[in-house]
Protein backbone atom coordinates (compact mmCIF):
# COMPACT_ATOMS: atom_id res chain seq x y z
CA UNK A 1 0.00 0.00 0.00
CA UNK A 2 1.37 3.40 -0.99
CA UNK A 3 2.32 5.79 1.80
CA UNK A 4 -0.36 8.35 2.67
CA UNK A 5 0.47 11.80 1.34
CA UNK A 6 -1.42 15.07 1.00
CA UNK A 7 -1.80 14.35 -2.69
CA UNK A 8 -3.36 10.88 -2.42
CA UNK A 9 -5.30 10.88 0.85
CA UNK A 10 -9.09 10.55 0.77
CA UNK A 11 -11.16 11.64 3.76
CA UNK A 12 -14.66 11.86 2.29
CA UNK A 13 -15.47 8.85 0.11
CA UNK A 14 -18.41 7.19 1.91
CA UNK A 15 -17.47 3.80 0.46
CA UNK A 16 -14.16 4.00 2.29
CA UNK A 17 -15.99 4.71 5.55
CA UNK A 18 -17.96 1.50 5.01
CA UNK A 19 -14.85 -0.54 4.24
CA UNK A 20 -12.45 0.66 6.92
CA UNK A 21 -14.19 3.03 9.30
CA UNK A 22 -12.79 6.45 10.06
CA UNK A 23 -9.67 7.56 8.11
CA UNK A 24 -7.62 8.18 11.24
CA UNK A 25 -4.30 7.63 9.46
CA UNK A 26 -5.21 10.30 6.91
CA UNK A 27 -6.41 12.72 9.57
CA UNK A 28 -3.15 12.17 11.45
CA UNK A 29 -1.20 13.19 8.35
CA UNK A 30 -3.34 16.29 7.97
CA UNK A 31 -2.95 17.31 11.63
CA UNK A 32 0.79 16.95 11.30
CA UNK A 33 1.39 18.43 7.86
CA UNK A 34 -1.62 20.57 6.87
CA UNK A 35 -4.19 21.08 9.64
CA UNK A 36 -6.01 23.69 7.53
CA UNK A 37 -5.94 21.98 4.16
CA UNK A 38 -7.59 22.98 0.89
CA UNK A 39 -9.13 19.66 -0.13
CA UNK A 40 -9.57 19.65 -3.90
CA UNK A 41 -10.19 16.46 -5.84
CA UNK A 42 -11.90 15.47 -9.10
CA UNK A 43 -15.69 15.28 -8.74
CA UNK A 44 -15.52 16.85 -5.28
CA UNK A 45 -16.57 20.35 -4.33
CA UNK A 46 -13.43 21.88 -2.78
CA UNK A 47 -13.38 22.79 0.91
CA UNK A 48 -11.02 23.48 3.78
CA UNK A 49 -10.45 20.38 5.92
CA UNK A 50 -10.07 21.45 9.56
CA UNK A 51 -8.60 18.65 11.66
CA UNK A 52 -7.02 20.21 14.79
CA UNK A 53 -8.85 20.63 18.10
CA UNK A 54 -7.78 24.26 18.55
CA UNK A 55 -8.85 25.27 15.05
CA UNK A 56 -12.28 23.69 15.40
CA UNK A 57 -12.67 25.57 18.67
CA UNK A 58 -11.71 28.84 16.97
CA UNK A 59 -14.13 28.35 14.10
CA UNK A 60 -17.00 27.16 16.31
CA UNK A 61 -16.72 30.11 18.67
CA UNK A 62 -17.15 32.64 15.84
CA UNK A 63 -20.59 31.87 14.37
CA UNK A 64 -20.88 35.33 12.79
CA UNK A 65 -17.63 34.79 10.86
CA UNK A 66 -18.22 31.12 10.09
CA UNK A 67 -21.90 30.55 9.31
CA UNK A 68 -23.73 27.23 9.36
CA UNK A 69 -24.82 25.91 5.98
CA UNK A 70 -28.33 24.87 4.86
CA UNK A 71 -29.20 21.24 5.56
CA UNK A 72 -28.96 20.11 1.94
CA UNK A 73 -25.38 21.40 1.70
CA UNK A 74 -24.51 20.19 5.20
CA UNK A 75 -25.46 16.63 4.33
CA UNK A 76 -24.18 16.40 0.79
CA UNK A 77 -21.30 18.71 0.08
CA UNK A 78 -18.76 16.10 1.16
CA UNK A 79 -20.17 13.44 -1.16
CA UNK A 80 -18.78 12.69 -4.59
CA UNK A 81 -20.76 14.70 -7.09
CA UNK A 82 -22.48 12.45 -9.61
CA UNK A 83 -25.96 12.62 -11.15
CA UNK A 84 -27.38 9.96 -8.80
CA UNK A 85 -26.41 12.10 -5.81
CA UNK A 86 -28.07 15.27 -7.01
CA UNK A 87 -29.19 17.62 -4.28
CA UNK A 88 -32.85 18.19 -3.50
CA UNK A 89 -34.29 21.17 -5.37
CA UNK A 90 -35.92 22.52 -2.20
CA UNK A 91 -34.47 22.83 1.32
CA UNK A 92 -34.54 19.57 3.31
CA UNK A 93 -35.15 21.12 6.71
CA UNK A 94 -34.48 24.39 8.45
CA UNK A 95 -33.55 23.89 12.07
CA UNK A 96 -30.95 24.65 14.75
CA UNK A 97 -28.02 22.95 13.03
CA UNK A 98 -28.42 25.24 10.03
CA UNK A 99 -29.29 28.51 11.78
CA UNK A 100 -27.03 31.40 12.72
CA UNK A 101 -27.16 34.12 15.40
CA UNK A 102 -29.38 35.68 16.54
CA UNK A 103 -32.01 33.38 15.06
CA UNK A 104 -30.31 30.25 16.38
CA UNK A 105 -30.54 31.37 20.00
CA UNK A 106 -34.18 32.35 19.66
CA UNK A 107 -35.15 28.97 18.23
CA UNK A 108 -33.03 27.02 20.71
CA UNK A 109 -34.80 28.77 23.57
CA UNK A 110 -38.12 27.22 22.50
CA UNK A 111 -37.23 23.85 24.04
CA UNK A 112 -33.99 24.61 25.86
CA UNK A 113 -35.66 24.39 29.28
CA UNK A 114 -36.50 20.73 28.69
CA UNK A 115 -32.84 19.85 28.06
CA UNK A 116 -31.10 21.61 30.96
CA UNK A 117 -29.06 19.40 33.33
CA UNK A 118 -31.73 19.83 36.01
CA UNK A 119 -34.59 18.85 33.71
CA UNK A 120 -32.76 15.85 32.29
CA UNK A 121 -31.68 14.70 35.76
CA UNK A 122 -35.37 14.34 36.61
CA UNK A 123 -35.60 11.74 33.84
CA UNK A 124 -32.79 9.58 35.21
CA UNK A 125 -35.03 7.07 37.01
CA UNK A 126 -37.26 6.74 33.94
CA UNK A 127 -34.22 6.23 31.70
CA UNK A 128 -32.85 3.55 34.05
CA UNK A 129 -36.21 1.78 33.92
CA UNK A 130 -36.44 1.93 30.11
CA UNK A 131 -32.87 0.60 29.91
CA UNK A 132 -33.78 -2.31 32.17
CA UNK A 133 -36.81 -3.08 30.00
CA UNK A 134 -34.69 -3.05 26.84
CA UNK A 135 -32.17 -5.46 28.36
CA UNK A 136 -34.93 -7.65 29.82
CA UNK A 137 -36.21 -8.09 26.27
CA UNK A 138 -32.87 -9.59 25.22
CA UNK A 139 -32.54 -12.03 28.13
CA UNK A 140 -32.55 -15.60 26.84
CA UNK A 141 -31.06 -14.69 23.48
CA UNK A 142 -27.52 -15.87 22.87
CA UNK A 143 -26.80 -14.31 19.50
CA UNK A 144 -28.09 -11.29 17.67
CA UNK A 145 -27.56 -7.88 16.20
CA UNK A 146 -26.67 -5.61 19.11
CA UNK A 147 -27.75 -2.51 17.19
CA UNK A 148 -31.32 -3.51 16.46
CA UNK A 149 -31.82 -5.67 19.56
CA UNK A 150 -30.49 -3.24 22.16
CA UNK A 151 -28.56 -0.11 21.11
CA UNK A 152 -31.28 1.46 18.96
CA UNK A 153 -34.11 0.89 21.40
CA UNK A 154 -33.16 3.03 24.41
CA UNK A 155 -32.56 6.44 22.78
CA UNK A 156 -35.49 6.00 20.41
CA UNK A 157 -37.82 5.14 23.30
CA UNK A 158 -36.64 8.05 25.43
CA UNK A 159 -36.85 10.77 22.78
CA UNK A 160 -40.17 9.41 21.48
CA UNK A 161 -41.63 9.50 24.99
CA UNK A 162 -40.34 13.05 25.50
CA UNK A 163 -41.83 14.24 22.22
CA UNK A 164 -45.08 12.34 22.74
CA UNK A 165 -44.93 9.79 19.93
CA UNK A 166 -46.97 6.60 20.48
CA UNK A 167 -45.02 3.36 20.80
CA UNK A 168 -46.71 1.99 17.68
CA UNK A 169 -44.91 4.66 15.62
CA UNK A 170 -41.39 4.19 16.98
CA UNK A 171 -40.33 1.85 14.19
CA UNK A 172 -41.46 4.45 11.67
CA UNK A 173 -39.31 7.07 13.40
CA UNK A 174 -36.34 4.68 13.29
CA UNK A 175 -36.75 4.05 9.56
CA UNK A 176 -37.25 7.70 8.58
CA UNK A 177 -34.34 8.98 10.65
CA UNK A 178 -32.05 6.38 9.04
CA UNK A 179 -33.19 7.40 5.57
CA UNK A 180 -32.72 11.11 6.21
CA UNK A 181 -29.32 10.77 7.88
CA UNK A 182 -27.97 8.00 5.61
CA UNK A 183 -29.54 8.62 2.19
CA UNK A 184 -26.46 7.29 0.43
CA UNK A 185 -26.67 3.87 2.07
CA UNK A 186 -28.19 1.11 -0.11
CA UNK A 187 -29.98 -0.43 2.88
CA UNK A 188 -31.84 2.81 3.49
CA UNK A 189 -32.35 4.27 0.01
CA UNK A 190 -33.86 1.10 -1.52
CA UNK A 191 -32.06 1.73 -4.85
CA UNK A 192 -33.36 5.29 -5.07
CA UNK A 193 -31.07 8.28 -5.53
CA UNK A 194 -29.89 10.34 -2.57
CA UNK A 195 -32.20 13.13 -3.64
CA UNK A 196 -35.22 10.84 -3.93
CA UNK A 197 -34.49 9.21 -0.56
CA UNK A 198 -34.18 12.53 1.25
CA UNK A 199 -37.30 13.97 -0.33
CA UNK A 200 -39.33 10.82 0.44
CA UNK A 201 -38.20 10.68 4.08
CA UNK A 202 -38.78 14.40 4.56
CA UNK A 203 -42.27 14.14 3.09
CA UNK A 204 -43.21 11.25 5.41
CA UNK A 205 -41.70 12.99 8.44
CA UNK A 206 -43.58 16.20 7.71
CA UNK A 207 -46.89 14.44 7.07
CA UNK A 208 -46.59 12.60 10.38
CA UNK A 209 -45.62 15.63 12.42
CA UNK A 210 -48.23 17.80 10.71
CA UNK A 211 -50.89 15.45 12.08
CA UNK A 212 -49.24 15.41 15.52
CA UNK A 213 -49.26 19.22 15.61
CA UNK A 214 -52.97 19.31 14.82
CA UNK A 215 -53.64 16.80 17.60
CA UNK A 216 -51.70 18.87 20.15
CA UNK A 217 -53.49 22.04 19.15
CA UNK A 218 -56.77 20.33 19.97
CA UNK A 219 -55.61 18.40 23.04
CA UNK A 220 -52.39 19.75 24.63
CA UNK A 221 -50.25 17.39 26.70
CA UNK A 222 -47.20 17.62 28.90
CA UNK A 223 -44.69 16.80 26.16
CA UNK A 224 -42.27 18.41 23.72
CA UNK A 225 -44.79 18.19 20.89
CA UNK A 226 -47.10 20.53 22.78
CA UNK A 227 -44.21 22.78 23.77
CA UNK A 228 -43.07 23.08 20.16
CA UNK A 229 -46.58 23.52 18.80
CA UNK A 230 -47.14 26.44 21.18
CA UNK A 231 -43.58 27.74 20.88
CA UNK A 232 -42.90 31.32 19.86
CA UNK A 233 -39.94 33.15 18.38
CA UNK A 234 -39.92 36.94 18.66
CA UNK A 235 -43.49 36.73 19.88
CA UNK A 236 -44.73 34.82 16.84
CA UNK A 237 -45.61 31.12 16.38
CA UNK A 238 -42.96 29.06 14.61
CA UNK A 239 -43.47 29.03 10.84
CA UNK A 240 -44.76 25.67 9.60
CA UNK A 241 -41.58 24.59 7.79
CA UNK A 242 -39.35 25.45 10.75
CA UNK A 243 -41.77 23.80 13.18
CA UNK A 244 -41.85 20.56 11.21
CA UNK A 245 -38.06 20.69 10.83
CA UNK A 246 -37.68 21.03 14.60
CA UNK A 247 -39.58 17.78 15.15
CA UNK A 248 -37.36 15.99 12.63
CA UNK A 249 -34.22 17.30 14.34
CA UNK A 250 -35.33 16.10 17.78
CA UNK A 251 -36.06 12.58 16.54
CA UNK A 252 -32.93 12.22 14.40
CA UNK A 253 -30.48 13.79 16.84
CA UNK A 254 -32.23 12.15 19.77
CA UNK A 255 -31.65 8.61 18.59
CA UNK A 256 -28.95 8.39 15.91
CA UNK A 257 -25.84 9.55 17.74
CA UNK A 258 -26.60 7.88 21.08
CA UNK A 259 -27.37 4.61 19.31
CA UNK A 260 -24.05 4.77 17.49
CA UNK A 261 -22.15 5.65 20.66
CA UNK A 262 -23.74 2.66 22.41
CA UNK A 263 -22.78 0.25 19.64
CA UNK A 264 -19.33 1.76 19.21
CA UNK A 265 -18.81 1.76 22.96
CA UNK A 266 -19.54 -1.95 23.39
CA UNK A 267 -17.39 -2.70 20.36
CA UNK A 268 -14.52 -0.79 22.00
CA UNK A 269 -14.97 -2.67 25.28
CA UNK A 270 -14.98 -6.02 23.45
CA UNK A 271 -11.79 -4.98 21.64
CA UNK A 272 -10.21 -3.87 24.95
CA UNK A 273 -11.02 -6.61 27.49
CA UNK A 274 -8.77 -5.00 30.10
CA UNK A 275 -11.02 -1.93 30.06
CA UNK A 276 -14.13 -4.14 30.18
CA UNK A 277 -12.88 -5.87 33.32
CA UNK A 278 -11.78 -2.58 34.88
CA UNK A 279 -15.24 -1.12 34.36
CA UNK A 280 -16.98 -4.22 35.75
CA UNK A 281 -14.82 -4.00 38.88
CA UNK A 282 -15.25 -0.23 39.26
CA UNK A 283 -18.79 0.99 38.48
CA UNK A 284 -17.79 4.44 39.76
CA UNK A 285 -15.85 4.83 36.48
CA UNK A 286 -19.06 4.87 34.43
CA UNK A 287 -19.12 8.69 33.92
CA UNK A 288 -15.51 8.89 32.71
CA UNK A 289 -15.96 5.69 30.70
CA UNK A 290 -18.96 7.19 28.91
CA UNK A 291 -17.03 10.32 27.97
CA UNK A 292 -14.16 8.19 26.70
CA UNK A 293 -16.63 6.15 24.64
CA UNK A 294 -18.06 9.37 23.19
CA UNK A 295 -14.54 10.61 22.35
CA UNK A 296 -13.49 7.26 20.93
CA UNK A 297 -16.58 6.79 18.77
CA UNK A 298 -17.25 10.46 17.83
CA UNK A 299 -20.52 9.62 16.06
CA UNK A 300 -20.75 12.88 14.07
CA UNK A 301 -17.97 12.95 11.48
CA UNK A 302 -18.23 16.56 10.37
CA UNK A 303 -20.25 19.72 10.21
CA UNK A 304 -19.66 22.45 7.68
CA UNK A 305 -19.28 26.21 7.94
CA UNK A 306 -18.92 28.95 5.33
CA UNK A 307 -16.74 32.04 5.74
CA UNK A 308 -18.78 35.26 5.67
CA UNK A 309 -15.70 37.37 4.87
CA UNK A 310 -12.02 36.94 4.13
CA UNK A 311 -10.08 35.77 7.16
CA UNK A 312 -6.98 33.83 8.22
CA UNK A 313 -6.88 30.52 10.10
CA UNK A 314 -3.55 29.05 11.17
CA UNK A 315 -1.80 31.15 8.52
CA UNK A 316 -4.09 30.07 5.68
CA UNK A 317 -6.18 32.72 3.93
CA UNK A 318 -9.83 31.71 3.89
CA UNK A 319 -11.87 33.65 1.34
CA UNK A 320 -15.46 34.76 1.72
CA UNK A 321 -17.81 32.01 0.56
CA UNK A 322 -15.35 29.16 0.99
CA UNK A 323 -16.58 26.13 2.91
CA UNK A 324 -14.87 24.53 5.92
CA UNK A 325 -15.38 20.91 7.03
CA UNK A 326 -14.85 20.47 10.79
CA UNK A 327 -13.74 16.89 11.44
CA UNK A 328 -14.58 16.09 15.07
CA UNK A 329 -13.12 12.54 15.26
CA UNK A 330 -9.79 14.00 14.16
CA UNK A 331 -9.94 16.71 16.83
CA UNK A 332 -10.65 13.98 19.36
CA UNK A 333 -7.37 12.24 18.47
CA UNK A 334 -5.32 15.45 18.54
CA UNK A 335 -1.90 14.64 20.01
CA UNK A 336 -1.58 18.17 21.42
CA UNK A 337 -4.73 17.77 23.52
CA UNK A 338 -4.99 14.09 24.44
CA UNK A 339 -2.18 12.06 25.94
CA UNK A 340 -1.84 8.80 24.00
CA UNK A 341 -4.94 9.67 21.90
CA UNK A 342 -5.17 6.26 20.21
CA UNK A 343 -5.47 4.49 23.55
CA UNK A 344 -8.97 3.63 24.76
CA UNK A 345 -8.77 4.64 28.41
CA UNK A 346 -11.94 4.70 30.52
CA UNK A 347 -10.10 6.57 33.30
CA UNK A 348 -9.20 9.48 31.00
CA UNK A 349 -9.73 12.72 32.91
CA UNK A 350 -9.92 15.49 31.88
CA UNK A 351 -11.43 14.60 28.53
CA UNK A 352 -12.13 17.78 26.53
CA UNK A 353 -13.53 15.98 23.49
CA UNK A 354 -15.58 17.81 20.88
CA UNK A 355 -17.99 15.02 20.03
CA UNK A 356 -20.90 17.24 21.10
CA UNK A 357 -19.51 20.25 19.29
CA UNK A 358 -18.72 23.50 21.04
CA UNK A 359 -19.94 27.07 21.16
CA UNK A 360 -23.18 28.23 19.56
CA UNK A 361 -24.06 24.77 18.23
CA UNK A 362 -23.13 22.69 21.26
CA UNK A 363 -25.44 19.67 21.21
CA UNK A 364 -28.82 20.43 22.77
CA UNK A 365 -29.17 16.82 23.89
CA UNK A 366 -25.68 16.31 25.35
CA UNK A 367 -26.98 15.96 28.92
CA UNK A 368 -29.63 13.47 27.80
CA UNK A 369 -27.11 11.42 25.81
CA UNK A 370 -24.73 11.17 28.76
CA UNK A 371 -27.44 9.94 31.12
CA UNK A 372 -28.71 7.40 28.57
CA UNK A 373 -25.21 6.09 27.96
CA UNK A 374 -24.44 5.95 31.68
CA UNK A 375 -27.62 3.95 32.30
CA UNK A 376 -26.90 1.58 29.43
CA UNK A 377 -23.28 0.84 30.27
CA UNK A 378 -23.91 0.62 34.01
CA UNK A 379 -26.56 -2.03 33.44
CA UNK A 380 -24.57 -3.81 30.75
CA UNK A 381 -21.62 -4.14 33.11
CA UNK A 382 -23.94 -5.51 35.80
CA UNK A 383 -25.82 -7.95 33.59
CA UNK A 384 -23.71 -8.78 30.55
CA UNK A 385 -21.61 -11.76 31.55
CA UNK A 386 -19.85 -12.12 28.21
CA UNK A 387 -19.96 -10.75 24.69
CA UNK A 388 -17.95 -11.51 21.58
CA UNK A 389 -18.18 -10.58 17.96
CA UNK A 390 -19.49 -13.24 15.58
CA UNK A 391 -18.83 -11.26 12.41
CA UNK A 392 -17.68 -7.89 11.14
CA UNK A 393 -19.64 -4.75 11.95
CA UNK A 394 -21.51 -3.06 9.10
CA UNK A 395 -21.10 0.71 8.89
CA UNK A 396 -23.43 3.27 7.39
CA UNK A 397 -22.43 4.59 3.99
CA UNK A 398 -21.99 8.18 5.03
CA UNK A 399 -19.28 10.80 5.43
CA UNK A 400 -21.54 12.76 7.79
CA UNK A 401 -22.48 10.35 10.58
CA UNK A 402 -20.31 7.41 11.58
CA UNK A 403 -22.98 4.84 12.19
CA UNK A 404 -22.76 1.14 12.93
CA UNK A 405 -25.82 -0.35 11.23
CA UNK A 406 -25.32 -3.94 12.36
CA UNK A 407 -23.10 -5.55 14.98
CA UNK A 408 -23.43 -9.35 15.31
CA UNK A 409 -22.52 -10.63 18.75
CA UNK A 410 -22.76 -13.75 20.89
CA UNK A 411 -23.60 -12.88 24.47
CA UNK A 412 -25.02 -13.93 27.81
CA UNK A 413 -27.30 -11.45 29.53
CA UNK A 414 -28.73 -12.30 32.94
CA UNK A 415 -31.93 -11.10 34.53
CA UNK A 416 -31.76 -7.97 36.65
CA UNK A 417 -31.47 -8.41 40.42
Amino acid sequence: MAPITLDNLDIIDPDLFVQRGYPHDEWTVLRREAPVYWYERPLVQPFWAITKHADILEVSRQPELFNALPAERQLLFIVKDDPAQERPEEPITRQLLNMNPPEHGAYRAVVNRGFTPRSIEQLRAQIEDVTAQVLDGAVGDTEGDFVTAIAAKLPLAVISEMVGIPRADWDLMFRLSNELIGPGDPEYNKNASIRETIERAQREFFQYFGQLIEERRKVPRDDLATELTNGRVDGQPLPTFELLSYFALLIIAGNETTRNATSGGLHALIDHPDQWQLLKRNPALIPTAVDEIIRWVSPVIQFTRVATRDTVLRGQKIREGEVLGLFYPSANRDEEVFADPFKFDITRNPNPHLAFGIGEHYCLGANLARIELQAMFRQLMERLERAEMTGPIERMRSSFVGGIKHMPIRYSLRLRD
